[in-house]
């Protein structure tokens, strides 16, 4: 297991936690729009936050759930990961 979330990754995450299916490009190209573009709200990320809790067994940042964009949600995630690596 990687100590950083992937587009790839993310895009998994986003099918399974909120059960929005976005392709790895779509992700990758539209990585600076907000993510209601793509259909996710803060609950939806919320529940992405949660699976990753699960499958890191650590806790994620507080306003991880309160990113805008998925570049902003993968700094934020990545760092606290890099962190506590």
């Amino acid at each position: 297991m990687s100590d950083r979330i992937t587009v790839e990754e993310l895009s998994e995450l986003m099918k399974k936690a909120a059960g929005v299916a976005v392709a790895p490009e779509k992700l990758q190209q539209g990585y600076d729009s907000g993510f209601d573009t793509f259909g996710i709200d803060s609950l939806a990320l919320l529940g992405i936050v949660g699976e990753l809790e699960n499958r890191y067994g650590a806790s994620m940042p507080p306003d991880a759930e309160k990113s805008k964009t998925p570049r902003l949600f993968l700094d934020l995630v990545n760092s606290a990961l890099m962190a506590g690596a």
